[in-house]
Formats: structure tokens, sequence, C-alpha cells
């Protein structure tokens, strides 16, 4: 049996994939499989797959569901104890599964692992996470509060984690109603059963991308509801309720962008504005053509860190 089994779903990523699957085989530890989900693909992904041959790799198919389907099935066919997570177009440093054990052996009680990661906005614009109110640690710690630690970037991320089975089965997988953030749902019914483990060790470059980072407009009535399902944990929690404010707060900034009244005035009517900065409000405030004009300005201004907390 393999220490871990790697999950990772495919939909039509055939420019980006030799690249990350070559990366996830060359790992300093060995001591797993490879398992890759067709989600449909109508690409060339699956020839990427098939041009490898290395055994470790098991490649399933399916019907296009999404990545929240693929990725149950391909948990469910694991043989590991331990679950990977990558997507498709993101890479692993070749110590990512090494870092990952390292912390399982120190904290073999623990049900989540994930490390240090950092973010190519494009081309040119690469930056490590930003964690807020975390003084990185020498090496793996417990995490006691998940939410004070994630009010800018999330402290988990799903091509830096991995997880027990076991767990991940317990919590009854992926939400396959959600479309869009079933991964940080996820992390969220996580960090509230189980003991979360964080690791300072940047091994794993999150491909963000930047275009059209503030006009996707498809998804926000899914992610509210999402980031409203929580309402009575939040009270017990002042950083949860700080930490999905900031998500509310995206999803109303985002809807107004894209004149989408409904959502916008529905996201706001849950923020708690003294959770919210002076800049962040300021924003909200804006006239929409002004926001427009910002959003246009993006590929500049991500170059600055006000564009980083607020607008990304």
């Amino acid at each position: 049996m393999p220490y871990f089994s790697v999950v990772i779903p495919l939909y039509n990523k055939e420019t980006h994939f030799k690249r990350t699957l070559d990366l996830v085989l060359k790992q300093n530890f060995s001591d797993f499989e490879v398992i890759i989900i067709n989600d449909g693909s109508t690409d060339n992904s699956v020839k990427v797959v098939e041009s490898f041959s290395d055994e470790r790799i098991r490649l399933f198919h399916q019907k296009n569901k999404g990545a929240a389907a693929a990725r149950n099935f391909g948990i469910e066919k694991a043989k590991a104890k331990y679950i990977a997570l990558i997507d498709a177009d993101d890479e692993w440093k070749e110590n990512h599964l090494s870092t990952l054990k390292e912390s399982i052996e120190k904290f073999p009680e623990a049900a989540l692992f994930t490390t240090n990661y950092s973010i190519k906005y494009n081309k040119d614009i690469i930056k490590p996470a930003r964690f807020s109110h975390l003084s990185l640690p020498k090496t793996a710690i417990k995490i006691k509060n998940y939410f004070k630690h994630s009010l800018a970037d999330n402290l988990v991320w799903t091509s830096a984690v991995c997880f027990t089975k076991k767990s991940f089965l317990e919590l009854g997988g992926f939400n396959e109603d959600y479309l869009t953030g079933q991964d940080l749902d996820l992390w969220i019914r996580y960090v509230l059963s189980y003991e979360i483990v964080f690791h300072p060790e940047i091994t794993m470059l999150y491909h963000k991308g930047i275009s059209d980072s503030l006009s996707k407009n498809k998804y926000e009535e899914i992610r509210l509801q999402l980031f409203t399902s929580y309402l009575e944990e939040e009270n017990q929690n002042l950083y949860f309720k700080k930490y999905m404010d900031f998500k509310r707060y995206g999803i109303a900034l985002r809807s107004k962008v894209n004149r989408n009244t409904i959502t916008y005035r529905r996201a706001k009517n849950f923020i708690d504005f003294n959770n919210l900065s002076r800049k962040q409000k300021v924003l909200l405030k804006l006239p929409v053509q002004l926001l427009q004009y910002l959003n246009s300005l993006r590929e500049i201004a991500y170059k600055n860190t006000f564009f980083l907390k607020h607008f990304k």
C-alpha cells in the first residue's frame, strides 16, 4: 500500500498538465500512487497522461461533473491512508511530499496537513502567500486559530494539502452541489472538527492567474450560499466571523463591479462592517464606473500591496 495517494482532477489542461504531472513524479519521496480523474476532457489531456509510462499512474474517466465530483471519485479509488491533492495546472517542488511526511511523523494524531505556498498571478508576478497574525515558525506546528491566520490568503490551499482518507470520508467529502469554492467549504469543516498542521516550507506554486479576476460573475450566488452556511458557528468565533465577512465583502465587490445588484445587496446584508477595514468600506461605496476603471488597471495594480489586499 502506498504512503500517499495523489489525486488530480483533469479537465482540458493539455497545455499545463505535462509539467504538473512531471513534477509530481519527480518527488524525492517516491512511495505514492497518482490517481488522475479525467472529468470529460474534450482536448488532448488524456493523451498527455498516456504519454507517461510510470506504473504509479492510475487513470480513470467520468462524464464532466466538476472538480468536487472528480476528487471524490479519485479519493474513493485511493489505496493510501493519506491523500494529497494537486490541481492540473499547479506545481510542486521536489520536497513537497517529503515535507508533508515530516509533518505527519511529528503530529500523527492530526487529520489535515498543509505546507506553505507561493502564488503566481501572471508570468512576471510571483509572491509568497500572506498569512495574517502569524510569525512563520521554523518547523511544523498545530494551528490553534485557522481563521485568524487566513484573513489575507488561506492558510490551507488545495494543492498544498494532504489529509487522512478516514477523516475525509467522515466529513462526507467535497460538496458536489458547490460548483465553486467546494475546497474552502471542506477546509472549514476540517477546521471545525479536526486538528490542523501547518509547515512553513514553501513547496507549492499556485497558478492563480489574474485575467478576469474581478469580472467573473457566474458563480457569485453559489459563493454567497457557501459563505452564509455557517452563521451559527460564526457566532462562536470572532475570527471565523471576520473571515466570512471578508469572503462576503469580496462577493459584494465583484457583484457591484458586474452590476449584479441582487447578489451585491444580499452579500452586504450579511456583513458586519465593523470587521472591514476603512479601505474596504470605501471601495464598497465607490461608484460602479470607478470600480470598473480600477478593475481595468489590475495588471498594473497587482504589483502593489493595496491591490493584493483588496481586489484579488
